[in-house]
């Protein structure tokens, strides 16, 4: 592992403490740091940006998209409680970063991109580093994607106005979601999600967050 991997996970870790008050734990899974180690940031980020590919921050991926910041990618992968044969279903692609740290702790990952280019590139990218478990397409990240569902876990990775009610449903009982709710650039909440196995929802507040927006609507076309 290179010297800036190893500061990311410092990193990582420090914001775990700085925050546990909040997440409710002090230390985030093995698995979870191990797939953090794993996965090389360097190739999800435009070239311009490898520099600070592991700097505790977000970065621009273009099309008003970003990649989020290390230690928010590690919390909201360690909320799921991903077992090794789980099926996740990912809401935001982007550059895939997220979705390749989710393939290396569950056994599928399904992942929706409301922006083709960014899928189209996300996909590409992931099948040259041999990421293989993972299916991506373009569609409108609200309607989820039913063909697959129900899903042992779902991580959206843009910020919805409400929390999408086919998301909810696509949801295995006793099932996790993770997702980030409030309005575009104002004050946003990072919330779990759990359906027990009654089908009975429980929210549990994490921490407040800034996410880009969940776009509603047909996907555009760039």
């Amino acid at each position: 592992m290179t010297k800036s991997r190893e500061n990311m996970i410092a990193d990582i870790k420090q914001n775990v403490l700085r925050t546990r008050q909040y997440i409710g734990k002090d230390k985030l899974s093995l698995r979870v740091i191990a797939a953090m180690q794993n996965v090389p940031r360097e190739q999800f980020v435009p070239s311009e940006e490898k520099i600070l590919a592991y700097a505790d921050t977000p970065l621009a991926i273009g099309h008003k998209q970003t990649i989020s910041q290390p230690f928010i990618v590690a919390l909201m992968t360690d909320l799921l409680e991903l077992n090794a044969d789980d099926t996740v279903l990912e809401i935001g692609t982007g550059s895939g970063y997220q979705t390749a740290v989710l393939s290396l702790l569950a056994r599928k990952v399904y992942s929706v991109e409301v922006i083709r280019a960014l899928a189209v590139s996300a996909k590409k990218r992931l099948q040259k580093l041999n990421y293989n478990n993972i299916e991506i397409r373009t569609g409108n990240g609200h309607d989820g994607w039913p063909e697959h569902a129900p899903y042992d876990a779902i991580i959206v990775t843009a910020a919805a106005a409400s929390i999408p009610p086919a998301l909810i449903e696509q949801l295995k009982p006793g099932g996790k979601m993770v997702i980030p709710v409030g309005l575009p650039y104002q004050h946003q909440e990072l919330f779990l999600i759990t359906k027990d196995e009654r089908n009975e929802i429980e929210s549990r507040y994490i921490l407040s967050v800034v996410f880009v927006p969940l776009v509603q609507g047909n996907p555009p076309e760039n």
